[in-house]
């Protein structure tokens, strides 16, 4: 029997998760820089050091690793948002931080832009799939949960006037999808600044700050 590590879980299944992680790691860059297309259960398991099978093993489907890829980026993706938010003071400052988190042009941060590759892709075959539909719907509401709840703290600091935290939720999520759409692909229209700036105007007035 293998032993237990300190965490609880043996070594096999600690192996198990580094394999897995190596995986994803790989899948989430070989979509982001090829397309899902064009991205190859051969090609994951050649980048990630494993067989075919092992890849298919783990996942069943490219579909499922697609949506198991953008989990795990977006796990990290929440963490950071988690470090920065405790650290930010006042509902302008706290919204300003996922903005920014999120309007992201080309080239400045590889990782959010492989992230947003992720999405792309993820839409597009949410589209035409019903699981990638159902997970994509978990995956959003997620990031929709995070805006009420920065936005809940603020009215129970009596910072902002009791508001419908879900619908404005709702709302600014997919004004910033569209905005951060338009930044990822270097709208010559609607640069960075341009559009936090729509973002923190559009909030600013629903939210009274």
């Amino acid at each position: 029997m293998a032993a237990a590590t300190a965490a609880g879980t043996t070594g096999t299944e600690a192996r198990t998760d580094v394999r897995r992680d190596q995986m994803l790691r790989a899948a989430a860059e070989l979509i982001a820089e090829r397309g899902f297309s064009e991205t190859r259960i051969s090609d994951v398991a050649t980048r990630a050091g494993a067989s075919p099978a092992l890849v298919v093993y783990y996942f069943g489907t490219k579909d499922h690793l697609l949506t198991e890829a953008l989990r795990s980026s977006e796990r990290a993706f929440y963490a950071a948002a988690d470090e920065l938010l405790a650290s930010r003071r006042g509902i302008r400052s706290r919204l300003k931080t996922l903005v920014r988190l999120t309007c992201v042009p080309r080239g400045r941060d590889d990782e959010s832009m492989g992230s947003w590759g992720l999405w792309f892709d993820l839409w597009a075959q949410a589209f035409r799939h019903p699981e990638v539909a159902r997970d994509r719907v978990e995956l959003e509401q997620r990031w929709r949960d995070l805006i009420a709840r920065v936005v809940r703290d603020s009215v129970d600091d009596g910072e902002i006037d009791e508001v419908d935290a879900d619908d404005f939720a709702v709302t600014f999520a997919a004004l910033l999808d569209g905005l951060s759409i338009q930044v990822a692909l270097a709208d010559p229209v609607l640069d960075q600044a341009r559009a936090q700036e729509i973002a923190m105007r559009f909030a600013a007035t629903s939210l009274g700050f």
